[in-house]
């Protein structure tokens, strides 16, 4: 919270043209028995999330331009008319927007009738008035799009720098395209809940994108938080031993949470493994330090929890919903010049 307050105020200084005192690259911050913190090494931690911050408040502010251009829009255009924006806006949208009929509110209540509680003839007159400021939001800004055909409009505001890391994939097991044009390295585990439900998404995204887009997996089991996720990790290098890591892989997500020492070589079994050569390779701890690397990189780059998502090296933290993850690769297509995927 601290570091957040901190950036907050930091860039408010600098909006608006306080000095602030900055740090050369390279500046020694701290010591720690004459060893030297720099500050170099402090931005690369904090890379991440300062890059973070400074999207939200981007979006923040093209937020507010977007609603003080459509103030301005439709200021003018009540003026010319003679008229107040509030009758305006009755004229072009209210009385414009056709009344919500019975099959739509039938529609919706089928559609979502097992996420509904309560007395169906409330939930209706609730529907009712959900769909009817959906049609309303939808006229409006028909008529501001519209408004903004005529106008010229011009924004200045212009976005923060597409932050990205270097992040290795060499020896780490992917799906889809080899060649593909966006990577998403994933940092999961076997025993988080979120990374369980974030599977789901994933599958879509490869559907959708099935020659544009790569999964790489990594391993970041949260030892204080999952005791048996470590080994988890290791037993599905050990099914990567015999080309079956993503067979093993969708096991585990399919029997979560089970994995104890004798759920991953009932897995194993499962699969088709060889087991003696699993029990050998898991046993043993072959993969010990190829899991241990995952985990530093992770925490060079910044991960804290999982899963963490890296779009061409663009950071995405959390079991994100499948827009999030399309908004990102449809701007990298485009980068990239290639076509977004289809919808």
């Amino acid at each position: 919270m601290f570091l957040i307050i901190a950036r907050s105020a930091l860039v408010f200084l600098l909006n608006f043209g306080f000095p602030v005192a900055g740090h050369a690259a390279g500046e020694i911050l701290a010591e720690v028995d004459e060893v030297p913190i720099t500050s170099e090494e402090v931005e690369k931690t904090l890379a991440s999330h300062l890059s973070k911050l400074e999207e939200q408040i981007y979006n923040l502010k093209r937020r507010h331009v977007e609603a003080l251009i459509n103030e301005k829009l439709l200021a003018k255009e009540a003026a010319k008319r003679g008229v107040s924006v509030s009758a305006l806006l009755d004229a072009e949208v209210t009385s414009k927007t056709g009344p919500v009929t019975e099959q739509e509110i039938e529609e919706f209540y089928q559609a979502n009738q097992a996420q509904l509680k309560g007395e169906e003839s409330n939930l209706r007159e609730q529907i009712r008035a959900h769909l009817q400021n959906q049609k309303l939001s939808a006229k409006r800004q028909e008529f501001l799009e519209s408004l903004r055909s005529r106008a010229k409009v011009r924004v200045h505001l212009q976005p923060p720098p597409i932050y990205r890391v270097d992040v290795s994939t060499a020896g780490a097991p992917f799906r889809g395209a080899p060649d593909a044009p966006v990577t998403i390295v994933e940092f999961s585990e076997f025993q988080c809940p979120f990374c369980s439900r974030v599977q789901a998404t994933l599958k879509q995204l490869l559907e959708r994108y099935p020659d544009k887009v790569k999964l790489v997996y990594r391993d970041f089991p949260l030892d204080g938080l999952h005791p048996n996720a470590r080994l988890a990790a290791e037993a599905a290098r050990c099914a990567q031993d015999q080309g079956k890591f993503w067979e093993y892989h969708d096991a585990l997500f399919s029997h979560f949470p089970q994995a104890a020492p004798e759920d991953l070589k009932e897995y194993a079994a499962q699969i088709g493994l060889d087991t003696v050569k699993f029990d050998s390779c898991l046993s043993g701890r072959i993969h010990k330090a190829t899991v241990q690397r995952d985990i530093d990189e992770g925490m060079r780059l910044g991960v804290t929890g999982t899963p963490a998502f890296f779009v061409n090296g663009r950071p995405l933290s959390g079991a994100q919903p499948v827009n999030a993850f399309v908004k990102l690769i449809d701007d990298e297509l485009k980068l990239l010049g290639a076509a977004p995927g289809e919808k």
